[in-house]
C-alpha cells in the first residue's frame, strides 16, 4: 500500500513544522585531479587522469577528461590507447591526504559541526548560522565555496538541505551547475524526488536496486510513498530512515566524533604477473609496512590480518587470522602474512596482485584496558615510532622492511 500524494505533502509539512535543521554536503570536486592540479597550475584546464595504485586504471578525472569520453575504472592500458592525448598521473595518497586535512580545517571555521565522511567530503551543520553570517544558507554556501577555492585551492560542490540524504542528492545537482550550490527547500523535495532514479539515493547498491525495480518502485519518489510497515518489513529499520530522511527529517544528525575505519585495505597490482614467491613476499611487505603506518597514525591497533591474492585470470583467494592481542607491529603483522601465504601460495599460478587487509580495529586508549605488557612491548614501541618518526622528517618509504624494488 503507497500514501497518497497529499498524505506525502503532510509528512513534509509536519517535519517542516518542527526543529529546522540545516546541514550541508561539501564534495571536492575531482579531487584526486584538483589536488595534482593545486601543485601543478599548469594541469589546469588541461584532460588530466589520476591513476590507482601501480597505475592499473583511472580513479580520478578533470572535466576536460571526462568531456574526452574516458570513464572511471578504465584500465590505463586502454586509456593511454584510446586517449593518448590526456594526461596520466601516478596517485600520491599522502598528498591527497594532507591537503584533504587544510579544505576541513577551513569548513571546521565555518562551523563548530564538521564531520569528515571521506577523504573529499564533509557534512557541515549550517543550523542558525544565518544570523552569524548575515546571509541566507545559499549564500552561505557559496561564501564557504569561495574561501576554500581561495585558501586551499581546491573547488568544491556544495548540497544543502535539512537532511544528509537531501544534502547528498542537492550536492550531485550541484556539480553540474555552474555556482556549485544547490538548496532543496521544503516545497522543492517532492518534484527532486520525482526526478530521482531509485539508484542515485544515497545508501542504495545494486541488490537495494533490484529489489526496489522488482517491486515496482523506480525513484525516490515511490520509496518515499511506501508505507513504514512495508519498508520495515523489506528492509528494516534502514529503510524507515532513508524514508524519513528524503522527506526532509533529520534522522542521521552531523556527528564530529571522530570514527576509526572498520578496516585497512591496502592493494596492488604487481608491475608484472609473477609467481616468484620473493617478488610476492616484497609487494606484501610493502602493503604491511603503510598498513602499519596507517595505524599509527591514527593511534590504533588491530586483531583482524587478512591475506589477499589475485590470479592473472581474476580469480580471488583469501586467508585470514584472528590475534588475541591487538598490535601495530609489522614484523608481527608480516610473520603471521607470511604464514598465510605458505597456505595459499600455487608455484604454478601467475599472480597479478597483492593485498593485505587489518580489521579489529580499536584506539590504542581502549586497548590497554585489556592487555598486559610483556618485556617486547616497549621495544617494539620505540622502534615503530622511529620509523614513523624518520618517515616523517625524510618523507614517504625511506625505511622499507624487508623490501626490495621490483
Amino acid at each position: 500500500m503507497r500514501l497518497r500524494f497529499d498524505e506525502i505533502q503532510k509528512q513534509i509539512d509536519t517535519v517542516a513544522m518542527g526543529k529546522k535543521n540545516v546541514i550541508a554536503l561539501v564534495d571536492c570536486d575531482s579531487f584526486f585531479v584538483s589536488c595534482e592540479q593545486k601543485v601543478n597550475p599548469e594541469l589546469k584546464g588541461k584532460p588530466v587522469c589520476v591513476l590507482s595504485n601501480r597505475d592499473g586504471c583511472v580513479i580520478s578525472r578533470s572535466r576536460e577528461a571526462k568531456k574526452m569520453g574516458i570513464r572511471m575504472g578504465l584500465p590505463y592500458f586502454m586509456a593511454k590507447k584510446d586517449f593518448p592525448k590526456a594526461i596520466y598521473l601516478s596517485g600520491r595518497h599522502d598528498l591527497y591526504g594532507d591537503i584533504s586535512k587544510e579544505v576541513m580545517a577551513v569548513l571546521k571555521e565555518f562551523s563548530p559541526k564538521v564531520e569528515v565522511y571521506s577523504i573529499d567530503e564533509a557534512f557541515v551543520e549550517l543550523t542558525g548560522l544565518e544570523r552569524l553570517y548575515k546571509k541566507n544558507y545559499t549564500e552561505i554556501g557559496q561564501f564557504l565555496r569561495e574561501e576554500v577555492m581561495k585558501r586551499v585551492d581546491i573547488p568544491v560542490s556544495i548540497g544543502i538541505s535539512s537532511s544528509k540524504t537531501l544534502a547528498k542528492l542537492a550536492s550531485d545537482k550541484a556539480k553540474s551547475m555552474s555556482g556549485g550550490v544547490y538548496h532543496i527547500h521544503k516545497h522543492e523535495i517532492i518534484d527532486v524526488l520525482e526526478k530521482t532514479d531509485i539508484g542515485e539515493i544515497w545508501g542504495i547498491g545494486k541488490n537495494l536496486t533490484l529489489m526496489f525495480h522488482k517491486n515496482g518502485i523506480l525513484n525516490a519518489y515511490e520509496l518515499a510513498s511506501q508505507t513504514d510497515s512495508w519498508l520495515n518489513q523489506k528492509i528494516g529499520i534502514h529503510g524507515l530512515e532513508m524514508k524519513h530522511e528524503l522527506l526532509g527529517e533529520m534522522v542521521s544528525p552531523v556527528d564530529t566524533a571522530v570514527k576509526l575505519p572498520k578496516s585497512i585495505q591496502k592493494t596492488s597490482m604487481l608491475s608484472k604477473f609473477s609467481s616468484d614467491l620473493n617478488f610476492l613476499k616484497n609487494s606484501l611487505n610493502y602493503h604491511i609496512h603503510r598498513s602499519c603506518a596507517k595505524l599509527r597514525k591514527i593511534d590504533a591497533k588491530c586483531t583482524g590480518i587478512t591475506l589477499m591474492l589475485k590470479t592473472k585470470d581474476f580469480k580471488s583467494y583469501y586467508e585470514k587470522r584472528v590475534l588475541a592481542k591487538p598490535t601495530d607491529y609489522e614484523f608481527e603483522i608480516s610473520r603471521v602474512i607470511f604464514e598465510l601465504l605458505d597456505k595459499l601460495y600455487n608455484p604454478n599460478v601467475l599472480y597479478r596482485s597483492t593485498g593485505v587487509i587489518l580489521d579489529g580495529i580499536t584506539h590504542n586508549s581502549e586497548a590497554q584496558l585489556f592487555l598486559f605488557n610483556d618485556a617486547d612491548d616497549d621495544k617494539k614501541a620505540r622502534l615503530t615510532k622511529c620509523f614513523d618518526r624518520l618517515e616523517s622528517r625524510f618523507g614517504k618509504d625511506v625505511i622499507r622492511t624487508g623490501f626490495t624494488p621490483d
